[in-house]
């Protein structure tokens, strides 16, 4: 059975991945499921030496918890206009959204955001794992155009430093504001 896979964190390039999925879904009138994948605090080695049963059940719990926050941010009560199946899953991102559109059928939709040189070392991009390792056809949705401003805005913030006003007026002249 077809459906559109999508990736789901809550961060604003997740939402733009789920509105890219879901309008998919809609075009091609199948189910959209949006997958949370967690790990425990530490990873899975910290699971093997003292995570318990109850910290697993709260890890899960809250991962279930973050994936009805996003579902809920990015429709609201009006929903995407098809159905919609939520899965968590313990494990790396890219394991679990390639595991779970393993159909040929399937579409795999996932956020592709900037990368850093320091995001890059820090942590692998999961556009490029399901790229190289999905057995279906993968859709990679660039961020909003915003998504820069809302970094830079930020960055001058954790700088502390002044707001330009005339950066203000020239974003309203772009945006047809005057």
């Amino acid at each position: 059975m077809a459906r559109v896979v999508v990736g789901v964190t809550g961060t604003p390039g997740s939402l733009m991945a789920l509105h890219g999925a879901a309008a998919e879904a809609r075009v091609r009138g199948v189910q959209l499921l949006a997958v949370l994948a967690w790990q425990p605090p530490g990873g899975d080695l910290a699971s093997r030496d003292g995570c318990g049963p109850s910290v697993l059940a709260e890890c899960r719990a809250a991962a279930a918890d973050r994936l009805r926050d996003a579902l809920g941010t990015a429709f609201g009560v009006v929903g995407p206009g098809v159905p919609v199946a939520g899965l968590t899953v313990r494990g790396t991102p890219g394991a679990a959204l390639v595991d779970a559109a393993r159909d040929p059928e399937d579409l795999l939709v996932v956020g592709a955001g900037p990368r850093t040189p320091l995001r890059r070392l820090l942590r692998p991009s999961v556009a490029r794992y399901c790229l190289a390792h999905a057995g279906c056809p993968v859709l990679s949705v660039p961020p909003s155009p915003l998504q820069a401003e809302l970094e830079a805005a930020q960055r001058r913030n954790l700088w502390r430093l002044p707001l330009d006003l005339r950066e203000l007026s020239r974003l309203g002249q772009r945006e047809g504001g005057g």
